[in-house]
């Protein structure tokens, strides 16, 4: 699966991604830090990736209507230290590859999985 990591997650993040064989590219990477979001949605979609963000503007699953686009994991912890981050996302990472499409919400007790 091809993933964008957020600029709001620690970019410690890719080399899991990698090596759990998902292309994964950051919005560091390719040169998007401090755009609007609307911006960065684009170069997500247009390059065909799966979102994976804090941020409470991709938070509406009306606007991100599951199937409409090519996925998005919104991370929402309590206390989101990049380890919290870290762990989180690597206790899930094993399971991106079926959410192809799909609105899913992580918190630190719940996986919500929104499919198309």
């Amino acid at each position: 699966m091809k993933i964008k990591l957020d600029e709001n997650l620690p970019a410690r993040l890719k080399p899991i991604l990698l090596a759990y064989g998902h292309g994964t590219d950051t919005v560091n990477d390719e040169g998007l830090t401090g755009q609007p979001d609307q911006v960065v949605w684009q170069a997500s979609q247009a390059d065909a990736r799966f979102l994976i963000t804090q941020d409470l503007d991709f938070s509406d699953k009306r606007k991100f209507m599951p199937g409409t686009h090519c996925g998005i994991l919104l991370v929402r912890l309590r206390e989101p230290s990049a380890q919290a981050l870290l762990d989180n996302i690597s206790s899930v990472v094993g399971q991106l590859s079926g959410w192809q499409g799909c609105f899913v919400v992580l918190t630190e007790h719940k996986l919500r999985v929104k499919h198309p």
